[in-house]
């Protein structure tokens, strides 16, 4: 039970409705890179959203599964630290003993009109006069056509080792009208352990 529950902690899982909104689209792996239970055990969690109060739930929600391994980067890297210092950032994660990094973002959000036509529905009349029957034929009522609008999320989910100092895992995911940041994220992170364990990267 334990090495299962150390498996869900790579990537932030729960268990969701069968129905999933997302899917993966596309995906890239190290081949020769395997994650064993143990391996890891500080993770760095980045959610890259220009809006500041998705951001900070996106990555609270990826740390709430990574079961005490996680750790937020807006709570990380505080607004003293200078982000355009690429090498003080490289030097910092690796002194603080991180294993690994998650990140997420939001490449684009497509908007797709629908159109439902008109819905015709039939029922008989059932008379005891035939010929009234006959000439009235058939009563229906109809619902007019309508307009929908769906929206695609389309994110991209980065894993880098911090000591290899390389990327080994990337995927895009399209997630179609998610009901919130928290059914979104849980959504991704199902799709891509089930491609992960597909591919051998996870090996349980």
């Amino acid at each position: 039970m334990k090495k299962i529950q150390y498996i869900l902690f790579i990537f932030f899982i729960v268990f969701i409705n069968s129905c999933s909104s997302t899917q993966i689209v596309n995906s890239w792996r190290d081949p020769d890179k395997h994650i064993h239970a143990g391996d890891w055990k500080k993770v760095l969690v980045v959610a890259l959203l220009r809006n500041e109060t998705n951001r900070r739930r996106t990555e609270d929600e990826m740390v709430k599964y990574l079961h005490g391994k996680g750790v937020t980067s807006y709570s990380y890297l505080g607004e003293k630290f200078n982000r355009n210092d690429e090498e003080a950032l490289r030097s910092k994660i690796k002194n603080d003993g991180f294993d690994a990094a998650i990140t997420m973002r939001l490449i684009d959000v497509d908007k797709e009109k629908i159109f439902v036509p008109e819905q015709h529905y039939m029922y008989p009349m059932y008379y005891s006069d035939f010929s009234r029957y006959y000439f009235r034929n058939w009563m229906y009522y109809t619902t007019p056509g309508y307009y929908t609008v769906t929206k695609k999320f389309i994110i991209e989910t980065v894993i880098y080792s911090i000591q290899d100092d390389k990327i080994i895992w990337s995927g895009i995911t399209e997630t179609y009208d998610p009901e919130g940041v928290k059914r979104l994220t849980n959504e991704i992170a199902h799709a891509i352990r089930k491609k992960m364990l597909q591919e051998g990267f996870i090996e349980e």
